[in-house]
C-alpha cells in the first residue's frame, strides 16, 4: 500500500469512527413521539409524546393525577386525554402518588387526603420539580402549564395551584376538594379553576365535611375570592352531557370570569345525580382540554 493510499485509509477510517460519536452527541436526548419513561428523584414518571410534537414549539403540558388507591395508567384510561394529546399537541405527565403501608398510592395533598399515615412526602415539591424535569427534555410552554386529576388527585390539583401559582396556570378537579384551610393557600398570581362534582358522590360529599374539607361551591367561592373575580356568575352556558350513566346533558355550568385577575377563570360543572366516578362521555375529554387550553398564564 502507497504512502497515499495509507493516508486515504485512515481518513476513512477516522470518519467511521468520528461520525457515530458526532450523531450520538447531537440526537435528541428523547423519543420524538409515543409515551416514554423520565427518572426523577427515585420516582420515575411516563409522559405521552403527542405524535405531532416539534421539539421547535413550545407545547402545552398537562400533568395527570390519579386518585387515592388507583395509579397512572387507570388515570389515563378514565380521563382519555392522551388522544385529545395527539390531536391538539399537547404534552401528558403521568406521575405516581407513593405507597402508604397498605400499599396504596396517594397524593399528600391536604390534612383531609391522604397521607392518613403522615410518611409528610412532600409531593407538592416533587410535582414542582416535576414540570422542571419534562421541560429539560422537550420544549414546555410556561405559559400553560395544566394540572387535571380525580379525588386525591384532585385535592393535589388544587394544592398545587396554592403552592406554585408561579408555574401552574389552570386546574382541573373532578371529585375533589381545596383544603379547608384557606389561609394557607396564597397563590402568588391567579390561576384558572375548574371544580367538576356530582351531587350524589357519597365519597368526597358534594357538600363538603365540616372540619375536613370544603363543598364543592365553596371550593369554588375561595378560588373565586383569590383570583379576585366578581361575585355575580355566568350561567349562559348550555348544559353538558358528561356521563354516560346518566340520561340527557346532566351537568350544569357556573363560570367566573368578570374581575378576575390576569384573565383567569373559575367554574363550577356540577353533575347532578353524579357520583364520585362519573362514567365519561366522549364529549367529556374534549370539554376538560377545551376549558384547559384556552387558559394562557400572563408573560411575566
Amino acid at each position: 500500500m502507497s504512502d497515499v493510499d495509507t493516508t486515504r485509509w485512515r481518513r476513512r477510517l477516522i470518519a467511521a469512527l468520528t461520525l457515530p460519536l458526532l450523531a450520538a452527541c447531537t440526537a435528541s436526548p428523547e423519543p420524538a413521539s409515543g409515551l416514554v419513561t423520565l427518572d426523577l428523584d427515585d420516582r420515575p414518571f411516563q409522559l405521552h409524546v403527542p405524535e405531532a410534537y416539534d421539539a421547535g414549539t413550545r407545547a402545552p403540558l398537562v400533568v395527570l393525577l390519579h386518585g387515592y388507591t388507583s395509579h397512572a395508567e387507570e388515570a389515563a384510561d378514565y380521563f382519555g386525554l392522551t388522544a385529545e394529546a395527539d390531536r391538539r399537541g399537547f404534552l401528558v405527565a403521568m406521575p405516581e402518588g407513593t405507597e402508604n403501608r397498605e400499599g396504596h398510592q396517594f397524593w399528600n395533598a391536604t390534612p383531609a387526603c391522604c397521607d392518613f399515615h403522615g410518611s409528610g412526602v412532600d409531593d407538592s415539591g416533587y410535582l414542582s420539580r416535576l414540570i422542571d424535569r419534562v421541560a429539560s427534555a422537550y420544549a414546555v410552554d410556561p405559559a400553560r402549564v395544566y394540572f387535571v386529576g380525580h379525588s386525591n388527585g384532585g385535592f393535589m390539583a388544587l394544592r398545587m395551584a396554592c403552592d406554585h401559582a408561579g408555574k401552574v396556570t389552570a386546574v382541573v378537579s373532578l371529585a375533589g376538594a381545596a383544603t379547608d384551610h384557606a389561609a394557607g393557600c396564597a397563590p402568588s398570581r391567579p390561576v384558572s379553576v375548574l371544580q367538576i362534582h356530582g351531587t350524589a358522590d357519597r365519597t368526597i360529599l358534594f357538600d363538603g365535611h365540616a372540619g375536613r374539607y370544603p363543598s364543592a361551591p365553596d371550593t369554588v367561592a375561595l378560588w373565586r375570592r383569590l383570583d379576585g373575580c366578581a361575585d355575580q356568575p355566568d350561567t349562559s352556558a348550555a348544559p353538558l352531557d358528561l356521563d354516560s350513566g346518566l340520561a340527557g346533558a346532566e351537568t350544569t355550568v357556573l363560570g367566573y370570569q368578570a374581575g378576575c385577575g390576569a384573565g383567569s377563570r373559575v367554574e363550577l360543572w356540577t353533575i347532578e345525580e353524579g357520583g364520585h366516578i362519573p362514567a365519561p362521555t366522549g364529549a367529556f375529554p374534549t370539554a376538560v382540554a377545551d376549558f384547559l387550553l384556552a387558559r394562557v398564564a400572563p408573560a411575566r
